[in-house]
């Protein structure tokens, strides 16, 4: 070329061309990759008949998001015992068990969460306790099981009764009323004002504030988006996803949740305050421990704490497991009472009895209440807050039935299937307490019932949820007679935890002390 403008559009041309050969090849490998992946992955499902999938999407576009997917996922239950292929996209395929037998293989085992689907959470929540694996996991369990040891849940009891009567006497002019409330948004922001309270010793307004909590719409947000992701497979790339604008939705809402969670000055101002030994118990003398407290004094065996980006990542952690899976269990449960009014009155009985006039639940008042305790576990049995378990195989696995899936297989656990499954459960579909007496578990499998999943990884916090389920229905049944309303039908879907895309609504009335 004589001259540099001269050689400019040849030179131009040239990057083009180059750019398009390295993307076709960046595409054809890629490609190659998915195929390799899909052959590996229909070879060993070969042994396993399940509904037929599409090529780009799996059985995803059999999924209409109107509240009849976890239907369909029983209805295929039916069909393939045991378990069957999901598939989520070319080669992203799940194991789905739905039979205890089953079940108990994959929660017994030590396989770390599958990384696909729970990877999408990491950017929100981190690689706390839900996410970890390894010796990383291993390690923030043993420092954290003390967090939740009674004697740490104790003094909950009373932070968990005032959250509750907060909301209570909100409810009062929908009992004046006998107005059609929505239940969810309501226990909502009751579970995050006491795990607030439980975590941080931090007394918020969020009950009484005005407006929508910006930490309760930011996860539900959140939780809507990496559902989206699951489905949609070229949102599996974490390019394209980003990308797009559900990404730039899905940053945003990260950034409120983390302002909600992420105040490294209130953890960096508590780590000074307990540096000495002594102050724990010191603290404990004066209030009690919160979970912060725990997180920041725990000493693994060399002495070692954890860091400060593990303490955020398990308060993120925390924050969402300790508020919004509650906040769908005992929505639900609230839901089944007011629908089965029989059970509904033998639960008040039962807790009037022992409240004995009382304003407030108790510690020991927690295992006195056997039948509302039964109403809760069917409960959740019907209604699971987290409806679905995934994990990868480490190694190569064996089920009772013969049939094998090797190290690296993907394997899930429907727990809402398994826990409407007709030929573990007699009549799945209706609310029976009974089925929890003791006589009647002791002849069901123990991985027939996983609301709080089973094994080594399972929940930690399952006492927590259980204690505050007991003393929000207790606390409400005192005051209220809780009634359905036959024209709102929850339509059920699953967006991390169970929730009803219309909400769930009731009405109630104030109880008469007299009759």
């Amino acid at each position: 070329c004589s001259s540099w403008s001269n050689c400019t559009w040849p030179k131009s041309k040239l990057f083009v061309l180059l750019f398009s050969a390295l993307s076709l090849v960046l595409v054809l490998y890629k490609l190659t990759i998915l195929i390799v992946s899909r052959k590996d992955v229909l070879r060993y499902t070969k042994a396993f008949p399940g509904p037929p999938p599409n090529f780009l999407f799996g059985n995803m576009l059999e999924f209409k998001q109107d509240g009849t997917d976890l239907d369909k996922i029983v209805d295929w239950g039916k069909q393939y015992p045991y378990a069957y292929p999901l598939w989520f996209g070319p080669s992203i395929c799940f194991i789905n068990a739905h039979h205890p037998d089953y079940v108990k293989s994959i929660l017994t085992s030590t396989g770390p969460k599958d990384e696909f689907g729970y990877g999408f959470l990491e950017s929100w929540i981190g690689g706390g306790l839900l996410l970890s694996k390894g010796q990383k996991w291993f390690r923030h369990r043993r420092l954290l099981t003390p967090g939740f040891h009674y004697d740490v849940l104790k003094p909950y009891v009373k932070l968990m009764s005032e959250s509750a009567q907060i909301m209570l006497d909100k409810w009062e002019k929908f009992a004046n009323t006998n107005e059609v409330f929505e239940l969810f948004e309501n226990v909502s922001l009751m579970t995050l004002d006491t795990i607030l309270k439980c975590a941080f010793s931090c007394n918020s307004n969020c009950q009484t504030e005005s407006g929508t909590n910006a930490y309760i719409k930011a996860v539900f947000e959140l939780s809507s988006l990496i559902n989206l992701r699951l489905r949609m497979f070229p949102y599996h790339s974490d390019l394209i996803f980003h990308l797009s604008p559900h990404g730039f939705r899905y940053r945003k809402a990260c950034k409120v949740a983390h302002s909600h969670t992420g105040k490294q000055e209130v953890i960096q101002k508590r780590k000074a305050a307990l540096k000495e030994d002594s102050e724990l118990n010191r603290i404990q003398a004066k209030r009690y421990l919160d979970f912060l407290d725990i997180l920041l004094s725990a000493r693994d065996e060399k002495q070692q704490s954890l860091s400060v980006q593990d303490v955020q990542a398990e308060v993120d952690t925390f924050m969402f497991e300790g508020h919004d899976t509650t906040s769908s269990g005992l929505s639900f449960l609230l839901y089944c009472l007011a629908r089965h009014p029989e059970h509904q009155r033998m639960c008040r009985e039962e807790v009037t009895t022992v409240l004995e006039g009382k304003d407030t639940m108790e510690w020991e008042d927690l295992n006195k209440i056997p039948y509302t305790t039964m109403c809760i576990k069917e409960s959740l049995r019907l209604y699971p807050p987290v409806p679905g378990i995934a994990r990868k195989l480490t190694k190569p696995m064996t089920f009772s039935d013969g049939r094998t899936l090797p190290a690296g297989a993907r394997v899930g656990t429907s727990v809402y299937a398994l826990h409407r499954n007709s030929t573990v459960w007699e009549n799945p579909e209706v609310f029976d307490p009974l089925r929890f007496l003791p006589e009647n578990i002791s002849k069901r499998s123990p991985h027939a019932f996983v609301p709080f999943s089973a094994g080594p990884r399972n929940c930690i916090g399952q006492n927590f949820a259980m204690n505050e389920m007991k003393v929000v229905i207790a606390l409400a049944l005192k005051r209220y007679q809780l009634i359905e309303d036959p024209a709102y039908k929850p339509n059920i879907v699953g967006r991390l935890i169970l929730r009803s895309l219309n909400g769930i609504h009731i009405r109630i009335k104030p109880v008469d002390l007299n009759g």
